[in-house]
């Protein structure tokens, strides 16, 4: 798996410029449909507004791009709103930001910067996290080994997962791929090499992007 960057969490983003309102809709989408459903629910539930302009990233390679304008005067909206997402490395997201007239026309310069603005302004506040594949290891310890075990993880940053307590404690914890060998010479070091260890299944996280 390739690691990519997407939002953290659907959101709605809302701001007023010159007395337009200008609502932006971000959701995390995995297909060229589900980022059309998105955005046809958004026109349904806002008909009555001026615009619905749009524009998504999908693919783990960013390969499809799709922007629309929705009425508003050509490349002033949907490429802007493209460009934010581009600029910010997004896929599998889409945006719609959705426009009430307030009676002061922008013009094109100000329309560019109303969209891109918007979606701008709505990624900052959803969040931007990293989605890619760890490593699982799984260590076995004995209750002296464990009472230092929080040291060595302090140590490295690492957290521990599904810890279960027998007569020794199984515990789990996991890095990036191409930690794991650096990671498992540490603990080996840490223990003097009596430290029973092994790789197990990677698992799928999402990494907050500050």
């Amino acid at each position: 798996m390739k690691e990519f960057k997407t939002i953290k969490e659907d959101g709605i983003v809302e701001e007023e410029i010159k007395k337009s309102r200008f609502i932006c809709f971000m959701k995390r989408v995995t297909t060229e449909e589900e980022a059309r459903e998105f955005i046809n629910g958004i026109k349904k539930e806002h008909y009555k507004a001026n615009h619905n302009c749009s524009a998504f990233i999908l693919g783990e390679n960013m390969e499809i791009k799709r922007s629309s304008d929705d009425g508003e005067p050509s490349g002033t909206a949907g490429v802007p709103m493209l460009t934010v997402l581009e600029n910010h490395e997004l896929t599998n997201v889409a945006a719609v930001v959705t426009r009430y007239f307030g009676g002061i026309k922008l013009g094109a310069g100000g329309l560019i910067r109303a969209y891109a603005g918007a979606v701008s302004k709505a990624v900052k506040e959803i969040g931007i996290v990293e989605v890619k594949e760890q490593k699982g290891i799984s260590i076995t310890l004995s209750y002296a080994q464990y009472q230092e075990f929080a040291n060595w993880r302090a140590e490295l940053g690492l957290e521990e997962h599904d810890t279960q307590f027998t007569t020794e404690v199984q515990t789990m914890i996991y890095v990036d791929k191409e930690l794991v060998a650096p990671t498992l010479t540490s603990l080996t070091e840490f223990y003097h090499g009596k430290v029973t260890s092994q790789e197990t299944e990677p698992r799928i996280v999402k990494v907050p992007v500050h």
